[in-house]
């Protein structure tokens, strides 16, 4: 009979891998945040007071500023030219949350100056997206279908697309952090022993995206490893 590997394959380690690499990166920024969020920025400026200094300093007048729920959401969308900041972000004076507003601000100067990996980006959103959705349906099906080889291939290049975006995010995220430094340091919203403890939390959360990169890595090695070669059983 054709059929699939058993479920404790030895390749799902990888999955095992993927997970523990993106729990420990998940509690290492909520530890970093948490720690630096309890220090209260000397200046006294609130997540989104900053954002907005930021915004205008740089000359961005047509990105709004707004409050989201949840913690750690912070986000800005390029599309409606919205900065989106969570509770524990806008209103806290805390250096930790004028570090993230920073970070998201910085976005919005990538996109201001058009900065090509952000647009890239943007583009392989959607693609991503796709890929990531037919690609086990694709592979599932190549299999009952005598391993119908060019059907799993498509399968594993449409999930390969969702790593790409990974490693096409990984350039943006470092560069908006540098530029948030940047402005951090040069504008003064933080004092000088303040800006290294920002760094900590943005570094923090750049490692975030570097284990999303690993374990969708670790992902697309495991299926090619089931899938990839002559895997067929009889």
């Amino acid at each position: 009979m054709y059929g699939f590997y058993n479920f404790f394959d030895p390749t799902f380690i990888l999955v095992i891998i993927g997970l523990a690499i993106s729990g420990i990166a998940s509690a290492y920024v909520n530890s970093t945040f948490k720690k630096y969020d309890k220090i209260r920025s000397k200046n006294n400026v609130t997540g989104t007071q900053a954002a907005q200094y930021i915004l205008s300093s740089q000359n961005i007048q047509n990105v709004g500023v707004q409050p989201i729920a949840g913690n750690l959401t912070d986000n800005y969308n390029s599309g409606n030219k919205m900065l989106s900041l969570s509770q524990a972000t806008a209103q806290s004076t805390s250096v930790a949350a004028i570090g993230v507003a920073a970070h998201e601000c910085g976005h919005a100067v990538q996109d201001a100056v058009g900065y090509a990996p952000l647009k890239i980006r943007a583009a392989l959103v959607p693609v991503a997206n796709f890929g990531s959705a037919i690609s086990l349906p694709l592979i599932m099906v190549g299999v009952l279908f005598s391993w119908n080889y060019t059907l799993i291939h498509i399968g594993i290049f449409a999930f390969s697309l969702a790593l790409l975006f990974q490693l096409v995010t990984l350039p943006v995220e470092f560069n908006a952090s540098r530029r948030a430094l940047q402005i951090l340091s040069e504008g003064g919203l933080l004092t000088e022993d303040e800006v290294p403890m920002a760094r900590h939390v943005l570094f923090a959360a750049a490692l975030t995206y570097v284990a999303a990169a690993l374990a969708t890595f670790l992902q697309l090695l495991r299926l090619i490893l089931l899938f990839g070669g002559n895997n067929r059983r009889d």
